[in-house]
């Protein structure tokens, strides 16, 4: 360890950041070197930890990492108090620590900076994955990355690259869906959004991809259960999104919580080192999930205290312990010392958490600028470009002509989520509406409708609420509109005996119907005879087939953030045409999952009837319409024959033959005819939307590389295998040939 002096190089600027890491690190104490692989957090977690304690385990323990904010027991929601906080705590850390090396804020901004009270919330991300557009989505990353940045946080736990393998887990919402390509392209564009063109611009933060390696197929739907999938599944299914990450330079990966074939992950060297390091070739910080460490002695039972879980994961590769501060310092320091920890492999840790300070800057500028954040936070033009993705997520699911509505209708708006903000927000949100400015669909439908717009909510989430009122307003209306669904994060209906849950079973459902409640709402609105429109917000697909048979349309919001309300109402009247096409498949009921559009071949030995049509979801994968017609012309590719590292382009022309401007998504999706093992009927593997006015023809190119077709191998590379693959858009279909690779 070297001694102080007054300009030591790792102050130095100028020099190359490899020197001033190996500087800094030369004169790091076990103690010091310890503190940057711990967190700490300010808020209600198990207990209430004050600003006051974590200034003592900053000066006590280094501790380097910090979250006072940007999750749901943080202790500061509102701006101002949360730029005094972080800048308190940075001078803390500073000029109270013998090194002075600045804290890293992390936040949970999975879908906007939606924990903050006047944040910019955008849709969660089955709405984000809806709009089927990657720029879009890094936008909306981008402004995330703004305002977190801007109020103090340097880290952001997202995007979350899960795919949606069990719609009654309570994660649902946060995932982009049942399509690995399309998952992967938008964790590819939120990484893009939020980490810019380097992590030194100062509007930029370190993404974090979660929850690595599976985490979304838990046994029962039972967030943190087992996830039991072959090496094939995991490969091809799971490991695709995480790809698209680190390829796009992701800085951060977080383990699940969970165990894979017997092996919780964040005490598996075979997938936090070997698999992710050393196959994927990922070279960022690996930061646990908040009780990770811990679950291995307290839930898993592989360690026999918290000591023994400390050893493990750090042994396995992971860099940062998120919230065990102190506790989990101690026993690490204690581990080097005995040298059941490697001081080696620490320092390797120390070096990647340093090298994310100094690239972000922080050694030059830890703090923020309070008007600055109160200027960028919620700003007018990031409220705007809320309201675009909102607008672009939005999906009709059905409709019999009773949408668009009539500007002059007279309208009335009912349910549990027409006119409630935060169930609008959605999870990983503030949990309560006060200092929000949150647009709700009754709010929408106020600002757009000409005629009289009544307002009888007639039920919660779970119980009745003067049902008879809403009754005989519709009685009174040219249209019902009511919107039913889910509520804020938990994504529970409540412990109640209609909704098939138990209060020990969030966030995850035993059912994926409407509470009694809700649908006894829906039926009376629907007997008094007055076109009803359902509106649903939820994170998840619902089993809604009753309402699909009853009533003339559905429009699904997802959790549409901030400017939700708004684009609801425009798309219910027609000032925007419903782009949004599904992103994941809706059953008819749980008991008919999985309904996946990527499912394996179904062998019929009997007969072709074996299949019964009842098995089909009930809006599948892809699914949206528009308020316009489109043709779709002659499929056509570049390329009939490909190398396996070659590419080819499906192109063909679309036409907007309806009397509106409208926008379509062009899906192509990929069949490997002659496979070395079974593969699914078909998957995604390119897409394009496009948006024209009445009577334009727009020729649409989506490039397929082998990549989008290929396979991931037992070595972490992707392959095409050699041989016939079907490309199909619709109903029109080509066959392309991938040639062996010449010597």
């Amino acid at each position: 360890m070297q001694s102080e002096s007054k300009h030591p190089p790792y102050r130095d600027e100028t020099l190359p950041t490899e020197k001033r890491i190996e500087d800094l690190l030369d004169r790091m104490t076990v103690e010091e070197k310890v503190g940057q692989l711990v967190g700490t957090w300010a808020g209600q977690l198990d207990g209430f930890k004050s600003v006051e304690d974590v200034e003592d385990e900053i000066v006590e323990s280094a501790v380097g990492a910090v979250a006072s904010f940007g999750w749901a027991g943080a202790l500061d929601s509102r701006i101002d108090d949360i730029v005094e906080t972080v800048n308190h705590l940075q001078e803390v850390a500073l000029s109270k620590t013998r090194l002075g090396i600045p804290l890293l804020f992390n936040v949970d901004a999975v879908h906007g900076h939606a924990y903050v009270a006047e944040g910019t919330a955008f849709p969660n991300g089955l709405g984000m994955a809806a709009t089927w557009d990657e720029d879009g989505v890094e936008r909306a990353a981008a402004v995330t990355a703004t305002e977190v940045r801007k109020s103090g946080a340097q880290q952001n736990y997202s995007p979350t690259c899960d795919v949606a393998r069990e719609p009654r887990w309570g994660r649902t919402f946060e995932t982009f869906g049942e399509s690995p390509f399309l998952c992967g392209r938008m964790a590819g564009a939120m990484v893009r959004g939020y980490q810019g063109d380097g992590l030194d611009d100062p509007n930029s933060v370190a993404a974090t991809a979660k929850h690595f390696p599976a985490y979304s197929e838990p046994a029962r739907g039972e967030d943190t259960a087992p996830v039991e999938v072959s090496s094939y599944l995991l490969r091809n299914v799971f490991l695709p999104s995480f790809l698209d990450a680190i390829d796009e330079g992701v800085a951060s990966v977080m383990p699940c919580y969970n165990a894979i074939d017997g092996k919780p992950a964040h005490a598996s060297r075979d997938y936090l080192t070997d698999l992710l390091r050393g196959k994927l070739g990922f070279d960022g910080t690996v930061v646990s999930d908040w009780n990770g460490v811990r679950m291995l002695h307290e839930d898993h039972h592989v360690a026999s205290d918290h000591r023994e879980s400390v050893r493990m994961t750090r042994n396995a590769g992971l860099d940062v312990a998120s919230v065990d501060a102190v506790a989990h310092a101690d026993h690490l320091v204690s581990l080097v010392e005995a040298g059941a920890v490697a001081e080696h492999a620490l320092d390797e840790s120390v070096r990647r958490v340093l090298d994310l300070k100094f690239r972000l800057g922080l050694f030059e500028d830890a703090f923020v600028d309070a008007n600055e954040a109160r200027d960028v936070v919620g700003a007018d033009a990031h409220r705007a470009d809320a309201l675009a993705t909102a607008r672009k997520s939005m999906t009709l699911l059905q409709n019999d002509d009773t949408l668009p509505l009539d500007p002059g209708a007279d309208v009335l708006v009912a349910g549990p989520n027409a006119d409630t903000p935060v169930h609008q927000l959605g999870g990983w949100s503030v949990p309560d509406e006060a200092g929000t400015d949150v647009i709700t669909i009754k709010d929408g439908i106020e600002s757009v409708c000409d005629g009289t717009v009544t307002y009888e909510r007639g039920a919660t989430v779970t119980d009745p609420d003067d049902i008879d009122a809403a009754v005989e307003a519709a009685k009174d209306a040219d249209v019902a509109v009511v919107a039913v669904g889910e509520n804020w994060y938990i994504h529970e209906f409540g412990p109640t005996a209609e909704s098939g849950t138990a209060p020990d079973e969030f966030p995850n459902r035993t059912t994926l119907e409407l509470p009694d409640a809700q649908r006894e709402l829906v039926t009376a609105l629907h007997e008094t005879g007055t076109p009803v429109v359902g509106v649903l917000v939820t994170g998840r697909p619902l089993a809604v087939e009753w309402m699909a048979a009853n009533l003339p349309s559905l429009l699904l919001a997802y959790y549409p953030g901030t400017m939700g309300g708004q684009a609801v109402a425009e798309t219910l009247f027609g000032a925007c045409d419903p782009g949004g096409r599904l992103p994941i498949s809706f059953p008819r009921s749980a008991s008919h999952l999985p309904t996946r559009f990527n499912h394996f071949p179904h062998p019929t030995p009997i007969g072709p009837d074996e299949h019964l049509p009842s098995y089909d979801p009930l809006f599948e994968f892809g699914h949206g319409l528009s308020y316009t017609e489109f043709e779709f012309g002659s499929m056509t590719v570049t390329s009939e024959r490909m190398s396996p590292h070659g590419t080819t382009t499906v192109e063909l022309p679309v036409e907007n033959v309806g009397d509106r401007r409208g926008s379509t998504v062009v899906q192509v999706y990929v069949t490997d005819q002659a496979g070395t093992r079974v593969t699914p009927v078909r998957e995604l593997c390119g897409f394009e939307r496009v948006s024209l006015d009445p009577g334009a023809t727009e020729t649409v190119s989506v490039p397929i590389d082998a990549a989008s077709i290929g396979r991931v191998d037992e070595t972490g590379r992707v392959l095409a295998i050699p041989g016939e693959y079907t490309l199909r858009v619709g109903e029109q279909a080509v066959t392309i040939t991938v040639e062996p690779k010449s010597d």
